[in-house]
Formats: structure tokens, C-alpha cells, sequence
């Protein structure tokens, strides 16, 4: 370290020797069972030696401020950390690509000079782990060093206002920009009713900067504060939070998500770097003058220590006072930090952090993709309420739903077995069995029945939107959520009873009536024997298999909420409506409830179209692939237990009968966990809810259940039930 300070050129623009002294900060990399470096040491040793040497630590200080002369600063503060205006698919291409061929760098720019100091994509942990205060010695020392008679200390401070000012012009455009975009104008068209407050803070801004040149040159004592440029970007904060929230209801796109996530980033930049520049009411004031010569102190040194963007941060900070010299402070320990100097380190550990991950593609999908699945779950939490009963009645009427669906599967798993016989081409049969099973369960959402297994991923969307409530509240009420837990879990057991109790016979029946009209079986025993083994849970893996199935469930759940978001914010049901052709054939009065229907359901209709896709090709798939990989749905399940049954003359042992009947029962477990877990981890996290209250959530179903046994199955006769405790016990999430 101490023979790079002594090779150190002040007048040189040559960035390696800066790279080389980053080198000897950044801890080295070791071995699991080797002892990690400490950076702040290395810092502290570099304090050490620039106060052994002034002379030195003004070299440093008039080296680091070459560069920053020979570079400009704008990009630096404008583009880093913030997303590009190409668009979501555009910028994820860009990255996959930069992560295997990054961009030419150019010496011009500060902000290529970080991927040349800062070349490691964890450099942002170690600079992270020193403390803030050590930095700040650091600072000191190199401020503290004797400024010799011909030198200008305020040659940094000086460049580096220039490019914050820049900055500040160009984030302001592009929030302009971006707010007047015709998609977000779209979604808030009341914006049109008033004066855009994107575009009255871009006019602010050039009246604020156009102030601040006057007070640079000297013609007034000092420019006005930001407080009414601020206001305005409030207010501009306000109409992306208000889009979000109508999002939930009207829906969302990836690009109406990248375009909020882009601006609320430039308006958060934008604050940032006001605050910095923003001359204070006294520049006389005591606290100023220190904030002043601590930020002084980091314009140089952190550029030392291979922060260059701390420099430019600090330097900005300078000018507060742009009159007179800077001061030279004592050999003492660095004050408490001031505002505006955890101001200076917070944003430069911020652009430190986002250029070393500028290229990582699960930031990218993080920030959309969480805003965009808060939607998408959203709207299949509200489809999730269509499957919960209240009472008895609504009891009675998912076991007719159920039962319906379980009668249109059993024809279902009929024609797949007759599919089956055709002996087609892989890819033809897995065409055949992914219509059968996508066309089928359009019916069945078509006539309102319903399919056990698809509730799993909607009422785990309903579960999660009332935690959400909760958290917004005063906190959780944990018998209220234990009355939903249980509302859902009677309510899912008499949806599987109703598929499997009609699923069953209904295909016995068809068994039955195709060997008394042929006179043979459906399958023969070899065939029955073949269902009965893939419904073994013990000899076969039907219970992986079944998994399987419950992963599609959840992305049928996840297909249904997106296409439900799609229809809302695309207004499908007015598109419909627009139809020429169709408006003649079916008339205005038709075709109105045909677009209300497709706006309506076209979720549901989509999310079970894909479902049976899934299914239908997952066993090619593997079969192709050679991958163990198949699917196991219990009420097929079941059908084929009833089919197999009959093939063989009913000449099952007892063992057989039991473990074919505990397949399909754990079939049908592994699909309802699987899809659930799944479908309430996203909704979960989509929300950004940690649930801790497990146990009290069981110990309230607990005494939900010894207060009222049969009600706890069946519901109430005709209203919910009153908790059973007095005083509802609550938590907090």
C-alpha cells in the first residue's frame, strides 16, 4: 500500500494506480476455513500511513481530483440504479447479455471508471462492513492535508456540482417523460383533469437550476430552497401510488409495471440529489460549516478508497458555501455524522451496490415481477371467495358443483382410456389427451361445477389477501382467520367428496354398460392391473406424480389470475362489445353479455384450458425426455380405480382394495398440500407478509373445533358462528 501511495502521479489521469490501491482494501478472497480479511483494517491502515505523510495525502487528494476532471459525472447519477426507458423484455435481453459479453468501457465516463475500480460484483459487501466512521477518518485525513500555495482545493467541488446539476436536469425529463407516458395516463386518466405534476416539476426544476447558475456566479446571495420542487415530486409519488392501487382493481401489464418501477426510482434519485445540493437558509451556521467540511473531507478520500460516486456525492455537499476556502480541521475523530453526511454515504453505497449488480437479471424480475404477481394474486383471491361456503346451504351447493364435475370426469376418464387405444405418435396422443382434458374442464367451469383440486390455489389467494388486511390494520385477529382456515378446509373436504363419490360410480356405471352391451370389458385385466399399479402409492411413485399435478394446479391458479388481470386492464368485455360482425349476428343485447362474460371468466376459462395442456403433455414430456415425470389426479384417480374394479370381476383381495382406496386418498392430499403451499407462498410473498402466529392459528382452530364438533364439518345451519372466547385473541404477524 505505502509503495503505491509513493508511485502516486497528482497530475496524472491514469486510473490504474487508484486500482491498485483499491486492491489493497478489498479483502482477498479465502477458503471456507481460512480467517476473512477485515476491510475496515486495511481503511484504518490507510489513515494511518496519510497522516504519517501529508505530503502524500495531497497527492492523493489532487490525483483523485484529476480524474474526476478528465470524466463525465452525469451518467453516473442519472443511470445507475435506475431502469432503463427500453422496456422490460428489452432490458432483461440486455443484461443476460452483459453477463456473458459486458459493454466496451470508456475512459470519458466517471461511470465506467467503476467497473475498472470496482471490478468485482461483491465489492458493495465490503464496503457496506466498514463503518460509517472509519470512512469519515479517512475523509479527514486526506482534508487535513496542507494545501500547498499555487494549488485550487476547490477544483472538485466545483466539476462535481456540475455533474450532480446535470443529473438533476436530466432525471427531471425523463420523470417528465415517463409521467406523460400514454399507457400510465391510461390507467389515471383523471391526471388530464389537472396540471400534470410531472411535467409542472420538470418546469419547476429548470427555474430552480436556472436560479442556482446565478448564485454560482455570484449574483444572488443564495438561491431558493427546493421546498416547492419537492412538493411537487410528492405529488407525483402520489399518482404512481394511486395507479398501483387502482391496478388491483383494473389490472396491470409488465410494461405498466416496468414504467412505475422506472419512475418512482428517477423520483427517489431526483430527492436524493436535491437534498444534497440545496443551499441551507445560514450558510454562516455552525452545523452547516461542519457539514460542509465533512462532506469537503469525502469528496477526496472515498474516491481513494475506490468510491469515486462517494466523491461526487460529498463534492456536491460543497457547495453550500461555494465562497471561500476550505478549512482545515484538527487531529481529532470525526464528529457524529450529520444528515447530509449520511445523506452523502447512503447514496453512495447505493451506486456502489447497484453497478455491481447492474447486470444481475433477478434484481430486474424482483422489482417487476413482485408488482405485477401482487395483481395476478389479487384477482384470484376474489375468484377465490366463489369457492368458500358460509353455511350449511352454501355446503349443499359445493357438493352439487362438485358432484357435477365428478359426472363430466368420469366420461373424461372414458375417453382418455378409448385415446389410449388409438396408439398414436407421442406428440399426437399428447395432443389428444391435452384437448380431452382442457375441453373437459372448460365444461365443467362453464356449467359451474367445480373441481376440487382448483380451489387449493384460489382460497390460498383468500387466506393471504386477509392476512394482508390484517397487516394494514391494528393487527391480527387470529380467531377471525381461524374461521376462514376452517371455512376453506369444510369447504374443500365436501368438494372432493362430491368429485370422488359421483367420479367413482359414474364410471363403474360405464364400465358396467360397456360390458353388458359388448359383452367384454373396457380393458382388459392386464390394462385394469396397469391403472391399479399407477395409483399404487407404495410400489409406484403416484404420490411424485401427484405433486406434479399439484404444481400445475398452482400454475393454473397463477394462469387464471393473470389472464383475469389481463381482461380487466385490456377491458376485454368493451373489445368484445366493439365487434361489427358479432354486434349483427347476435344483436346489442347478446353481445353485451357475451363481453361481460368473457371480461368475467376469461381467467377461469384460460387457467383451465392451459391446466389440461399440462397435464395432457406432461407424461410425453417425460417420455420423450426420459424423465420419470407423469401426473396423478384423484379423481381420475378414482374413475380408474372404478374401471380397473370391473375388468377384473371385482376378484380383488382385501389388500388390494385398501391400498388402491389409500392411493387415491393420498393422491388427492399430495394434489390439495402442493397446490396450496405453493399458491399461499406467492400470494405471501407478493404481499410481503412473514406469518409467525402458526400456533395460535392451531390452537384457535383447536377450540373452534371442541366448542362445536359437527358445526366445525358442517357449518352453521344458517349464520357463522360467534367465537368461542369472549375476548378475541390476537397477534401480531
Amino acid at each position: 500500500m505505502l509503495s503505491t501511495l509513493e508511485r502516486i502521479d497528482p497530475n496524472s489521469d491514469n486510473i490504474d494506480l487508484l486500482v491498485e490501491l483499491v486492491c489493497h482494501l478489498r479483502p482477498r478472497q479465502r477458503w471456507v476455513w481460512q480467517t476473512v480479511d477485515d476491510p475496515a483494517q486495511s481503511v484504518r491502515t490507510l489513515t494511518q500511513l496519510l497522516k504519517g505523510n501529508p505530503d502524500q495525502a495531497w497527492a492523493l487528494r489532487r490525483y483523485i481530483t484529476t480524474l474526476l476532471e478528465k470524466r463525465r459525472h452525469t451518467s453516473l447519477y442519472s443511470d445507475i440504479g435506475i431502469l432503463s426507458n427500453d422496456g422490460f423484455v428489452t432490458e432483461l435481453k440486455s443484461r443476460i447479455t452483459y453477463r456473458f459479453l459486458p459493454p466496451a468501457l470508456e475512459d470519458l465516463y466517471l461511470s465506467d471508471a467503476l467497473d475498472q475500480v470496482l471490478y468485482r460484483q461483491d465489492d458493495f459487501e465490503w464496503i457496506r462492513a466498514v463503518p460509517d466512521t472509519d470512512w469519515m477518518a479517512l475523509f479527514h485525513v486526506i482534508e487535513s492535508a496542507p494545501v500547498p500555495a499555487d494549488a485550487n482545493p476547490g477544483r472538485a467541488r466545483v466539476v462535481t456540482l456540475k455533474g450532480l446539476l446535470d443529473a438533476i436536469r436530466t432525471l427531471s425529463c425523463r420523470v417528465c417523460a415517463l409521467g406523460l407516458e400514454p399507457r400510465l395516463v391510461h390507467s389515471y386518466s383523471q391526471i388530464e383533469n389537472f396540471d400534470s405534476p410531472f411535467l409542472m416539476q420538470n418546469i419547476e426544476v429548470n427555474r430552480y437550476l436556472d436560479e442556482y447558475a446565478r448564485y454560482l456566479n455570484g449574483d444572488i446571495p443564495r438561491p431558493d430552497d427546493a421546498r416547492h420542487l419537492l412538493v411537487m415530486l410528492d405529488q407525483c409519488e402520489d399518482v404512481v401510488l394511486k395507479i398501483r392501487r387502482l391496478a388491483l382493481s383494473s389490472g396491470t401489464s409488465i410494461a405498466l409495471t416496468y414504467l412505475l418501477v422506472a419512475l418512482q426510482q428517477s423520483i427517489d434519485r431526483l430527492q436524493k440529489l436535491l437534498f444534497l445540493v440545496d443551499v441551507p437558509e445560514v450558510a454562516t451556521n455552525a452545523d452547516t460549516a461542519a457539514d460542509t467540511e465533512a462532506a469537503t473531507q469525502g469528496v477526496l478520500s472515498a474516491m481513494a478508497a475506490g468510491t469515486p460516486q462517494l466523491a461526487g456525492a460529498a463534492a456536491s455537499a460543497v457547495t453550500l458555501t461555494p465562497q471561500g476556502n476550505v478549512a482545515v480541521l484538527a487531529d481529532q475523530p470525526p464528529p457524529e455524522l450529520t444528515a447530509r453526511e449520511r445523506a452523502v454515504i447512503e447514496l453512495a453505497e447505493e451506486l456502489i451496490e447497484a453497478h455491481n449488480t447492474k447486470y444481475q437479471v433477478t434484481n430486474l424480475v424482483r422489482d417487476n415481477v413482485d408488482l405485477l404477481a401482487r395483481n395476478v394474486t389479487e384477482n384470484a383471491s376474489r375468484t377465490g371467495e366463489h369457492y368458500i361456503a358460509e353455511d350449511r346451504k352454501g355446503l349443499r351447493k359445493m357438493l352439487w358443483s362438485s358432484s357435477g364435475a365428478g359426472f363430466i370426469v368420469g366420461f373424461m376418464a372414458l375417453l382418455k382410456i378409448l385415446l389410449g387405444y388409438l396408439h398414436s405418435p407421442p406428440l399426437v396422443q399428447a395432443f389428444l389427451f391435452s384437448m380431452n382434458y382442457s375441453f373437459g374442464f372448460v365444461l365443467i367451469h362453464m356449467l359451474h361445477f367445480t373441481v376440487a383440486t382448483k380451489q387449493p390455489a384460489m382460497t390460498a389467494q383468500r387466506i393471504a389477501a386477509s392476512l394482508h388486511r390484517s397487516a394494514t390494520g391494528r393487527g391480527l385477529d387470529v380467531d377471525r382467520l381461524a374461521e376462514l382456515v376452517n371455512k376453506v378446509f369444510r369447504t374443500q373436504m365436501v368438494a372432493v367428496l362430491g368429485n370422488v363419490l359421483v367420479a367413482f360410480p359414474v364410471a363403474w356405471a360405464i364400465a358396467e354398460g360397456v360390458r353388458w352391451y359388448r359383452g367384454e370389458h373396457l380393458v382388459d385385466p392386464i390394462k385394469a392391473l396397469h391403472l391399479l399399479n399407477e395409483i399404487d402409492p407404495v410400489n409406484s411413485p403416484a404420490l411424485f406424480y401427484a405433486a406434479v399435478a399439484g404444481v400445475w394446479l398452482f400454475v393454473a391458479g397463477l394462469v387464471s389470475g393473470y389472464y383475469d388481470n389481463k381482461a380487466l386492464y385490456t377491458r376485454m368485455g368493451q373489445r368484445v362489445q366493439q365487434l361489427r360482425g358479432l354486434r349483427t349476428l347476435l344483436g346489442p343485447a347478446r353481445l353485451a353479455r357475451l363481453g361481460a362474460y368473457v371480461e368475467n371468466n376469461l381467467g377461469g376459462l384460460m387457467g383451465n384450458f392451459f391446466f389440461g395442456i399440462l397435464l395432457g403433455t406432461t407424461g410425453t414430456v417425460g417420455f420423450l425426455l426420459g424423465l420419470p415425470i407423469d401426473i396423478r389426479h384423484i379423481t381420475f384417480s378414482a374413475a380408474n380405480f372404478a374401471t380397473a374394479l370391473v375388468a377384473l370381476d371385482y376378484q380383488m383381495t382385501v389388500p388390494q382394495l385398501i391400498n388402491a382406496a389409500s392411493g387415491v386418498l393420498l393422491i388427492g392430499t399430495v394434489n390439495l398440500l402442493v397446490s396450496f403451499g405453493l399458491a399461499l407462498w406467492v400470494a405471501l410473498r407478493a404481499r410481503k407478509i412473514r406469518f409467525k402466529r402458526g400456533i395460535l392459528l392451531v390452537q384457535a382452530l383447536g377450540r373452534r373445533f371442541a366448542y362445536s364438533p359437527v358445526e366445525f364439518f358442517l357449518g352453521p345451519k344458517h349464520r357463522q358462528l360467534a367465537p368461542p372466547d369472549a375476548e378475541p385473541v390476537r397477534g401480531s404477524k
